[in-house]
């Protein structure tokens, strides 16, 4: 069996964890679940970097022993780890005596290859970063992360000569060009490289919270020259060598874009001087943005974790993170998109399509549905689906791979709109074209559920549960649960609706999951021990009708006092996602005069359908090929027998539309704002 060794950035614990730290284990965790899914023997691992004055700090503020505030620490970060179902198999913690002699070990090798030398260091030092910085690296004097004045310190240091290593690192990523990625970070490292590189620092005078240097007891190691070797004490580095050659090195680091540097080219270069062969590759993720500000602890604009999983569950957090930033680049969270999200992508599209198709099989077939063997267009879509999706996702393009199984349920919507199983079930001569729409729609479902599962392993498996398949989420297989299945009856039984529509911000109880006392050791994957069923309240059975099972309940109007237009907040109006598009195709819309039915490229690698009313005054012909605005997050809506996802901008001149127009196309996808 392959293996896989992933891990993430380790976390200060001078306070807890905020949302944009969780992206980066979640993200990092759907990969991870992903490889396992694929068959990959798979080692991932997290932890805590506890030598930070900040936590020695923050530990002296509070009246507590330092490691005794770690220890405390970890519980609550596992607590939250938790919450938010990561799988992790190993938590390392560089207060571990395992992880000291990975230091030592590291150190005396690279003082063994004469790459260590004693000098004074005069610079800018930033508490927040734990880093030193250039006079080039400030912006108005100050810390660009931060927005504080860093610290000017002169002290005698132990220097590593990163300098004779960059020609070395130029060679690496030459012979390497997936070494870093994306594309954006490769080129800012290359660009520092050209620049040149200077020794640095990698000791502390005058401390005592820290790993002693073992060529000078009398200084302690720099937290982050500490910090990267964690990597390598984690799989045993000085003290498993059969583990260590088990799992090193690493396959995939996963890191926030800001520490690129010490990642591709501090971290890489200490292994060259210690012999130790270096990580095949790293990925440096985009930042998480509140309101367009960097989320951030010490600037006061962080979310807590727990609180936005409280509001629909952990797995919709998951879902909107992974679905909604494109890996790699920046993106941006409220509540109020989160829950718009939660009510297109869970309550009105997914949660919808499993209701309809369970109650339709429970209350017409008994619960029992059986293939027919006929033809369908949705298997055949689904073969292309999880060729897609395989593709991104071995390219860490998470967001793709989950868009291809969102136009896989799409799909699935229309298909049951032009088939209308409640309109079959009425004569018995259609028996066999109703067993037929049955077993398709459910085994799409199924396979849709299997391809979400890194993402959203507890609600995977509770939609695998009510389609007759219970086998834990863990023990899957992409070779074999992900391929069609078009023999077998299913059992499927109807439930409570799995994700309810949320209005005003409706606070939803997170799925119920051990704490860190109770969760066993070594891991905190809720979803592969006892899974957790996702949220939900008791409602009535989803209604099997068209329009009713998928459209959204529209409140009544308030009546009208002035014919002025009503006046809305910026709140309000970043509320709308208005995207540019590209016209694939184009046709008429049967027994309708109005309406087209538009195919929408809609991302680099994505497509929608659009109902677009404007038939009596554009040819089909006539728009192939146009680049449009359309507004992208409007809940699906039925017309026709067929599923609208979007609505187009067009202007209203004298009852004819006129779509928007672009004087230079924007790349479909790009945002309006």
């Amino acid at each position: 069996m392959p293996r896989f060794y992933l891990t993430t950035a380790i976390d200060y614990v001078n306070s807890r964890p905020h949302l944009g730290t969780a992206y980066e284990k979640i993200t990092a965790d759907v990969i991870a679940r992903y490889k396992r899914l694929s068959g990959v023997d798979t080692h991932f691992v997290m932890g805590n970097d506890e030598h930070s004055q900040n936590v020695f700090r923050r530990a002296r503020d509070l009246g507590k022993d330092p490691l005794a505030y770690c220890d405390d620490m970890e519980q609550q970060f596992r607590e939250v780890w938790g919450a938010l179902d990561l799988s992790f198999d190993d938590f390392i913690r560089t207060t571990q005596p395992r992880h000291r002699a990975a230091v030592e070990t590291i150190v005396r090798r690279i003082a063994d290859a004469g790459d260590l030398y004693q000098s004074d260091y005069e610079g800018w030092y930033c508490v927040g970063c734990e880093a030193f910085k250039q006079e080039k690296d400030l912006v108005e004097g100050l810390c660009p992360i931060h927005r504080t004045k860093p610290d000017w310190i002169k002290e005698r240091n132990h220097f590593f000569r990163l300098s004779a290593y960059r020609d070395r690192l130029r060679a690496h990523f030459a012979e390497h060009p997936d070494f870093l990625q994306p594309e954006s970070r490769r080129n800012e490292i290359l660009s520092l490289l050209e620049a040149g590189l200077e020794d640095i620092s990698i000791s502390r005078a005058g401390q005592s919270w820290g790993i002693p240097l073992p060529t000078d007891p009398s200084s302690v190691v720099y937290v982050w020259f500490d910090a990267l070797i964690n990597y390598a004490s984690a799989v045993g580095l000085g003290t498993d060598p059969a583990l260590f050659d088990t799992w090193w090195p690493a396959d995939l680091h996963v890191i926030g874009k800001d520490i690129t540097r010490f990642h591709c080219v501090i971290w890489p270069a200490m292994l060259m001087s210690a012999k130790l062969p270096v990580p095949r590759q790293v990925f440096g993720h985009g930042w998480v943005h509140l309101r367009g500000e960097k989320m951030s602890k010490s600037l006061g604009t962080a979310v807590d974790p727990l609180e936005a999983a409280q509001r629909f569950g952990a797995d919709a957090l998951r879902l909107f993170l992974t679905k909604e930033i494109p890996y790699g680049a920046d993106g941006d969270f409220t509540f109020e998109r989160f829950e718009e999200r939660y009510n297109a992508d869970l309550a009105n599209n997914l949660g919808n399509l499993v209701s309809r198709v369970t109650a339709m099989g429970a209350r017409y077939r008994q619960g029992q549905l059986a293939p027919t063997g006929s033809p369908s267009r949705l298997r055949d879509l689904a073969a292309t689906t999880v060729t897609e999706y395989r593709t991104a996702m071995e390219g860490y393009a998470l967001h793709q791979g989950v868009a291809s199984v969102f136009r896989l349920l799409d799909a699935t919507n229309e298909y049951l709109a032009e088939r209308a199983p409640w309109t079959l079930a009425k004569d018995p001569a259609n028996a066999a074209a109703l067993d037929e729409v049955l077993f398709t729609a459910a085994e799409s479902v199924r396979l849709a559920a299997v391809l979400l599962g890194p993402v959203m392993p507890a609600s995977s498996q509770a939609i695998l549960a009510r389609l007759g398949d219970s086998a834990p989420v863990a023990s899957r297989r992409l070779d074999t649960d992900g391929t069609w299945r078009a023999e077998g009856v299913r059992s499927v039984s109807a439930g409570e609706a799995l994700w309810p529509r949320a209005e005003s911000s409706s606070v939803i109880p997170p799925a119920s999951v051990p704490s860190a006392a109770t969760a066993k050791p070594g891991a905190s994957s809720v979803s592969d021990a006892t899974p957790p069923v996702p949220p939900s309240t008791p409602v009535a059975p989803a209604d099997t009708a068209p329009v009713a099972a998928v459209a959204a309940p529209t409140p009544a109007a308030p009546p009208a006092t002035s014919e002025e237009p009503a006046v809305i907040t910026i709140d309000d109006f970043m509320k709308v996602e208005l995207k540019v598009g590209k016209v694939l195709a184009a046709e008429a819309v049967p027994k309708s005069k109005k309406l087209l039915k538009l195919t929408v490229q809609d991302g680099p690698a994505s497509e929608r359908t659009i109902l677009a009313g404007i038939a009596e005054s554009y040819a089909p012909d006539a728009i192939v090929g146009r680049t449009i605005a359309f507004v992208a997050n409007l809940a699906p809506r039925p017309m026709m027998g067929l599923v609208s996802h979007g609505m187009v901008l067009a202007a209203d001149t004298d009852g004819k539309a006129q779509l928007v127009s672009f004087e230079t196309p924007p790349a479909p996808g790009t945002r309006i704002r």
